[in-house]
Order: C-alpha cells, then structure tokens, then sequence
C-alpha cells in the first residue's frame, strides 16, 4: 500500500486532540547547541524522548519511540482525510474514500484520540498494543510488521504516558521545507541516534553520508532499486530523496529488499509506510543467501550495506548455488558471495554500488577470494573503487571501501570505459562529529560523486582528469600487474606537495609489505574462530 503524504503545518499555536490541549514542541530555531549551531527540533525531541527513557536498553526503547511515531502519523494522516470529506459532505467512516487515496484505514480503537482517552491511565500500554493490532488486521501491507510490545514494556505507564504526550504534542507536515513529511524527518533522525547508542547492535542502520554517497553515485533516477540486505530501508529513502531532487516523483522507482532480522524488517515495513514508497521488501524476514525471495528479480539499481565478513552465510550448503559464476565463495566470509548476489541480479545495463570491508581490495592468503576477484575484473565489471575514511560507521571503527559494478561498461548512454577501473582515493576525508565517529560533508560527497561521473560522462569527455592523491582511472594491464590488487591508495598516487616530501617508491614497498601481513592475521582469525567453532560444537 502506498501511504499519502501529509500536509499540515509543522508547528501550529496548538494541536489539540480530543478537547485536551498539547503544548506544541517549539520553532525549530531555538534554543542553540553550546558550538553556536541551531538546535534543530529533531535534536531537542530527542532529548526528551531519551529522558524518559531511565534504564531501558535502546534496541528495547527503539521499538517503543519508533512506534509510536508510526502510529502517529498513520492517524494523522487519517484524520486529516476524514476532516476533508466532512467538509465535503461527506461520510468520514467509509472505508472506501480512503483506500481510493492510498491511506491506511483506521478502525475506531487504533486512532490517536483513542490513545489520549486513557492516556494517565494503566491502560494506556494495552491499548496501544491493540490498536496495533487493529491496523494489521485492517491493512494486510502491514501485517506482522507493528510492535506490540507496550503492555509488558519495561517502560512503566507513566513514562510511557508521557511519551505519548511529547509525539502528541507535534505538528505533521512542513510547509516552509516543500511539504517534508515532519514525523518522516524524527523516524529517519532516530534510527540514526538509536544506532549510535547500540554501537554493534546498529546493523540495521547506514550512516546518512555514506548512503548519500551511494545514491549519489549511482543516480537511480527510474527503475527497479534493490538492497539484498536492505536493514531499516535507508537506502530506499534517500533514492526517493534522489528522484525528487531532480524532478521526479516516487512513482519513477519501484523497490525490493530483503532483511534476515525480523525487528529490523518491521522498522522498515513502517519506514517505506511513512515515506509513501511502493516496496516489495518480502512477506516476512528471510535470510538472502538461503531463502532468496526475489529469485526471478533483476534490478537497474542495487545498493546495500551488507554485514562485513559475515562467516556463517551457509557457504557449504550451498556450494552448487547457480550464482557464484565466477567462483565458489570461502565458506568462513561472506563477502565474495554479497558481490556476486548483486551480479546475479543486476540487469543487463544495471549498476551496484556497495559497502564492503577493505579486505575485499587486496591479496590475502585466501585462494578463493584473489580468484573471485581476479575473474570478475577479468570479466571487466568492476567500474569505481572509493577508499573510505575510519570511523564512518557505528559497528566498526575500520576503515571500508565502496565498490561499484557496472553490467555493460559499454552502455551507450555513457563513455566506453571497457578495460578500466576507476579509483577515488576518499581516506583523508570526512570530519569528526564526537570522539569516534566521523561524516562526509556534503561537498565531500559532491566531489567524489562528481568525479565518477565525469569520468563516465558520454557528453563531456574532456572533464574528467586523473588528479594525484584522489582520483587515477587504472587499466586493466595496469590492475595485473599489481597483481589484481584493487586498494585505491597504489594507483592514485600522492599530491604533488606529498610527493616531493616522500620517497613514494619506499612507501610502495612498505605499503605491498603491509598488505600482507594484513592479510596473515586475517587468516589467523579464521582460523581462530574455526577451532573456537569445531570446540564449541565438539
């Protein structure tokens, strides 16, 4: 189902609800952080919402604010419906005036007014929990996919009524930013600081800048968008973000997913449901490699995140798998096999565009991994290889790498790159937003995005320039004989102000000497987790 979008101001005198007054959160231009920068609306939301939070771990409390945020917009959405058929004379209870504008129906009990009729009561967490149920039964696009977890939280029915006070108390569309869906605006600011507080329980979200970087790169303007591993559905929000920036609409693409975590694939069944997005994210969470439930898809676009050197992907069970064409994936990393997953379901002309960690770029005592990757830049598909910057991410502070694959580097709408790759040297970028986690800055973004794509601009060849210290458009002869290696730092080379600083021919052995012995205790790791494994199941 396709969700309307609303269109109420964002901040009104009031919102009153029931005949009960709310204070309204206030204009988002006050008060100021402590650097001087103004505190958004989003931020001073939160730091109510995490006040009321006490003891509860944040993969808990995440459902419980997140929900609740979902369930407000779903009624107000709603109710702004039935105001405009009253005003039309018409009768606001008919189920069929709303499934003609692609909002969901609301039975009685599951709308807002309800919640506030026993809002200081203990009943408030039963009677969330059954307005949850209501709008499964009555939406079947939504079922399985809304929390019910308020009458056993842990969150006592006072925190809990005050919560739904503070997401009562704000207004729903954004006239002054385009008509923005305001309650979109907290669910996306929230994965994001949830994530950040569950450190290594925050798979389920990307940062910002990096699926900014994504899109941006590979421009899905229309067509068929995939994410294999697609976690709380960010990827997704910001192709639509994408093709409304140039002019487009969200009917231009259509999107499918797969997610494994079945919280995490309820979080963005209610993500796409709020952003008005038509996706095909499957019936039920299901794992990739073992339960593939888009086999016949082939998309334009695919981007994803997928989890880093994942060791149990079920390798051996499915060694005779048809989409490893290019070489039987290690049973200990998953990586090779993410790769190829996307290949297998890119279309003729498609693109992908991915995060992997940087051990997929170089030599390592793998056999199966060099081989992989020896065959697919033998089979000229990988197009653009993008070192990123450490401390991007909130499950790992490593340094990553994005990769992305062109089917047909001879595409007629572009240049013909055929036997050559290029290489963005990215690792010096980005800026600290705390002690440990870094962001691209958007003129960041636009010059590693702008880069890619003059180099595969058809209309202005003369644009793109190899740049020392950022950007070198390698060709294959060149790849082999650095042996297939595809670490970005060996072809771009150093600024020019570095280069006369350095002996770059010293650094290139110390570079190829570092690379190995990475490489080695990798392979030591594996090795320690098979013996912990075979100990653990002796």
């Amino acid at each position: 189902m396709k969700y309307a979008q609303a269109t109420l101001p964002l901040f009104s005198d009031e919102h009153v609800s029931n005949n009960k007054r709310v204070t309204p959160i206030e204009s988002p231009q006050e008060p100021r952080a402590g650097n001087g920068a103004t505190l958004g609306f989003e931020e001073k939301l939160w730091a109510a919402a995490d006040t009321l939070r006490g003891h509860i771990d944040a993969a808990e409390y995440k459902h419980i604010v997140l929900g609740l945020v979902f369930l407000r917009y779903l009624s107000d959405v709603f109710e702004e419906r039935a105001r405009s058929l009253r005003r039309a004379g018409l009768d606001p209870e008919r189920r069929e005036a709303y499934d003609a504008e692609n909002i969901a129906w609301l039975p009685p009990a599951a709308r807002w007014s309800q919640i506030e009729e026993v809002i200081d009561t203990p009943e408030i967490g039963p009677a969330i929990d059954r307005a949850m149920g209501e709008i499964e039964r009555a939406n079947g696009s939504l079922k399985n996919a809304l929390p019910r977890i308020y009458g056993r939280s842990a969150l006592g029915s006072r925190q809990l009524s005050e919560l739904v006070k503070l997401i009562g108390a704000l207004g729903l569309g954004d006239a002054q930013k385009g008509g923005q869906d305001v309650l979109g605006r907290i669910y996306e600011f929230f994965l994001g600081r949830f994530a950040g507080l569950e450190g290594k329980g925050g798979e389920f979200y990307t940062p910002r800048a990096v699926v900014k970087l994504l899109v941006e790169m590979v421009e899905p303007f229309h067509g068929k968008v995939y994410d294999p591993c697609c976690g709380s559905g960010g990827m997704f929000v910001q192709s639509e973000k994408f093709v409304k920036a140039h002019g487009g609409t969200g009917d231009d693409i259509l999107v499918y997913g797969q997610e494994s975590n079945p919280t995490t694939w309820r979080l963005c069944k209610m993500n796409l449901a709020m952003r008005g997005i038509r996706g095909d994210i499957g019936p039920r969470h299901a794992d990739t490699f073992r339960d593939d439930l888009h086999q016949d898809l082939l998309a334009d676009y695919i981007i994803a995140n997928p989890p880093f050197n994942m060791s149990d992907w079920g390798g051996p069970e499915l060694a005779r798998d048809p989409r490893w064409r290019y070489g039987l994936p290690p049973s200990g990393n998953a990586n090779f096999a993410w790769i190829q997953h996307k290949i297998h379901h890119l279309s003729a002309t498609g693109i992908a565009g991915f995060v992997l960690s940087n051990g997929s770029l170089s030599r390592s005592q793998d056999r199966a991994e060099g081989a992989i990757r020896k065959a697919l830049m033998d089979a000229d598909l990988v197009d653009c290889i993008v070192a990123l910057p450490g401390n991007l991410f909130y499950t790992t502070q490593i340094a990553a790498c994005l990769w992305f694959i062109a089917k047909d580097k001879a595409n007629p709408r572009f240049r013909d790159r055929r036997g050559e790759t290029l290489f963005i040297y990215a690792y010096n970028c980005g800026r600290m937003v705390d002690r440990i986690h870094r962001e691209l800055t958007d003129d960041e973004i636009a010059r590693i995005a702008t880069a890619y794509h003059r180099w595969r601009s058809k209309d202005r060849p003369d644009e793109y320039r190899d740049e020392p210290g950022f950007c070198k458009s390698a060709t294959l002869a060149e790849i082999r004989q650095h042996r297939y290696s595809l670490v970005p730092g060996r072809y771009v080379g150093f600024a020019t102000a570095d280069a006369d600083r350095w002996d770059t021919a010293h650094l290139r052995a110390e570079l190829t000497e570092i690379e190995g012995r990475l490489a080695q205790v990798d392979q030591a790791s594996r090795s320690v987790l098979t013996v912990l494994r075979e100990l653990l199941h002796g």
